[in-house]
């Protein structure tokens, strides 16, 4: 007998009906002060991520202090993109002055709150697990992986980070080449193969282990040519129709948009395993590229790199489905101004990855609400 599945539209009615049935009328009568939009926003996000649920239960210590809750600073952490706060003492400063933030976070008096030293260790904690990356793989999968998504829009983005970038180590000197054909008899050592070819038979997670982590120095031309610097890190995200961010590998700032493509493709399939189109700019015009988009069953629309020689533009339906492209131009301009990513305080790959997939996960549940709320 089929599988039958649930439509999405049904499982976000079913959620919309218990945050405004049940939710928020009892969290109206246990709080002192009235509900603001921006608490109902975060009810809703905190209600649709569900964070805690992945936070292990805490071991009690054998000696020493008991080990404070790991939930409630979670929840804490998403509510920090939610306001867009740029640092954790923002964050704490407001759990100590508004009662209504303190106790949807978990924590009813505010000697209950930890202090920004537990946070931290906290947050190294989260980033060593991989929670923000198991939540959101989780709500990708019940979300949107039994869906059909037409078009998934894959860009990069800037992510700007107070820390000294790490110099580029110098490139070994290359043993010079004869010109011209070989001698008869000479046998030449074939060149090695590129990144983009060593990635058609790798798997995801082994082409995303050999991409550089290091905080650099990048630079980006935008839609208009201006050329942009900063230092830190790049993220690389796949986004739907609907502005859901389904993927997100982060690299260094220097690393080239390209190199980043098909490890993206081929882990969105395994959550997306129904897509029909993958709309990519210029930067991605690679033959590798394009053949791995095919292996998985789907169309690539890529802008035609105009640099090339044998560049040919887009055919006139193709250049119609491209424009649905700006959803991703729009997911990112979202995922820095609105959920914290212009804002990174932390150091370190890993922490920098959580923080951005904090944002990334707070994005996806109001993304995901945008329909009901309007």
């Amino acid at each position: 007998m089929p599988l039958v599945t649930q439509p999405l539209e049904t499982k976000l009615a079913a959620i919309w009906q218990r945050i405004q049935v049940c939710l928020l009328p009892g969290l109206e009568e246990c709080l002192d002060d009235p509900l603001t939009r921006r608490l109902r926003q975060l009810i809703a996000v905190l209600e649709v991520v569900r964070i805690e649920e992945q936070v292990g239960a805490d071991a009690e210590s054998v000696r020493g202090r008991p080990r404070q809750e790991r939930r409630p600073i979670a929840r804490a952490f998403v509510a920090k993109a939610v306001y867009n706060l740029p640092t954790t003492d923002l964050l704490l400063e407001m759990l100590q002055l508004q009662p209504s933030l303190r106790r949807i976070c978990g924590w009813e008096r505010r000697s209950q709150i930890p202090s920004p030293a537990t946070f931290s260790r906290a947050f190294a904690e989260f980033a060593q697990e991989s929670l923000a990356d198991t939540v959101h793989a989780a709500l990708v999968q019940e979300h949107v992986g039994e869906q059909i998504v037409m078009h998934v829009s894959r860009d990069a983005t800037e992510i700007s980070a107070r820390e000294r970038p790490v110099p580029k180590p110098k490139a070994e000197p290359r043993a010079p080449r004869k010109r011209g054909r070989p001698k008869k008899g000479e046998v030449r050592a074939p060149p090695e193969p590129t990144r983009l070819q060593r990635q058609l038979t790798q798997s995801a997670a082994e082409a995303i282990r050999e991409l550089p982590q290091v905080c650099d120095n990048g630079t980006k031309a935008d839609s208009k040519g201006h050329w942009h610097f900063w230092v830190g890190w790049k993220a690389h995200l796949d986004w739907t129709d609907g502005g859901l961010p389904v993927n997100m590998v982060l690299t260094s700032a220097s690393l080239h948009d390209s190199q980043v493509a098909i490890p993206l493709a081929k882990r969105t399939a395994e959550r997306v395993p129904t897509s029909l189109y993958d709309l990519m700019d210029s930067a991605y015009d690679a033959k590798e590229i394009k053949q791995v988009s095919r292996e998985l069953g789907h169309v690539p629309i890529i802008d035609p790199n105009r640099r090339l020689a044998n560049s040919v533009p887009l055919e006139p339906a193709s250049a119609v489905r491209f424009r649905e492209r700006t959803t991703a131009e729009r997911g990112n301009s979202r995922l820095k101004d609105e959920f914290g990513c212009r804002s990174l305080r932390v150091r370190g790959h890993a922490k920098a990855h959580l923080h951005v997939m904090f944002g990334v996960l707070a994005l996806f549940a109001d993304q995901l609400l945008k329909p009901l709320t309007g």
